[in-house]
């Protein structure tokens, strides 16, 4: 069977394609084809969706609602596609991967699927003001100060206000939300097609202990499971300086499978 030749890339919460912009161009360059589609109600150019108000279908978006846009586009799709999601884009994969979709996938810093724990007040602090259950389904814009914790501690203030201008879109509440739920379950036990979880060490709002942890949770022993840690990363992993190297990393994994 050859291998596969495309790559299906999966944003997470509070951005869109526009984060896999240096991703695209890096894999194109190595022959793969690469699709980056937005979720429902976020595309177009991260400033203008910030200044202007949030359509209101976007507080009603759920988790199934990403995962099933996403499943559509795979079974139009010729061959099955590399899986390459951060965040919830990354428990998407997993999801993904856990319904027979996907020829392999990579979920960096994925959100945790359900029964996946880690006792950390960093991850309590970044997403409590997103799934506050007060602010009913109004939809959520982070403000500066929420983003350079749960995406850019570490970062210098020039890199954090440029990450924050560059990508951050508002979001839904109910995505995360419903991830704690049926929608957000994983079948540790059955079989699946490779994949590759990807930490960043410094990662306040998916802690690398949350990661080690969903990692862990994977039973099935004739399926492969691998898992990276990268010391240092934030969750802005795959835009900030050196991303080269987990690109790298990843693009290894995949011709080495």
């Amino acid at each position: 069977m050859a291998k596969p030749s495309t790559i299906l890339f999966i944003h997470g919460m509070f951005m869109n394609k526009e984060c896999w912009n240096d991703w695209v161009s890096y894999f194109q360059d190595k022959g793969f084809q690469c699709v980056t589609p937005s979720w429902p109600f976020h595309e177009g150019d991260p400033l203008q969706l910030r200044n202007k108000h949030p359509n209101n279908e976007l507080g009603k978006l759920t988790l199934t609602d990403v995962v099933g846009f996403h499943a559509n586009i795979i079974k139009e799709m010729g061959e099955p596609p590399i899986l390459i999601g951060h965040s919830m884009g990354g428990l998407v994969v997993q999801l993904l991967l856990n319904n027979g979709l996907g020829a392999c996938g990579i979920a960096i810093d994925p959100a945790p699927p359900v029964g996946v724990f880690a006792v950390s007040w960093s991850f309590l602090k970044a997403n409590l003001p997103t799934i506050n259950p007060l602010k009913g389904n109004a939809p959520d814009l982070l403000t500066f100060e929420r983003f350079q914790y749960a995406f850019t501690n570490g970062m210098t203030m020039e890199e954090q206000k440029a990450a924050y201008e560059k990508y951050v879109v508002p979001e839904s509440r109910n995505v995360p939300r419903s991830s704690t739920m049926k929608a957000g379950r994983v079948d540790f036990s059955k079989p699946h097609n490779p994949l590759l979880l990807i930490a960043g060490g410094n990662d306040h709002i998916i802690p690398p202990g949350l990661n080690k942890n969903n990692f862990k949770k994977y039973k099935n022993k004739n399926s492969r499971t691998d898992f990276k840690e990268f010391p240092g990363r934030t969750h802005s992993i795959i835009v900030q300086k050196n991303w080269q190297e987990v690109a790298e990393y990843t693009l290894s994994w995949i011709q080495h499978l």
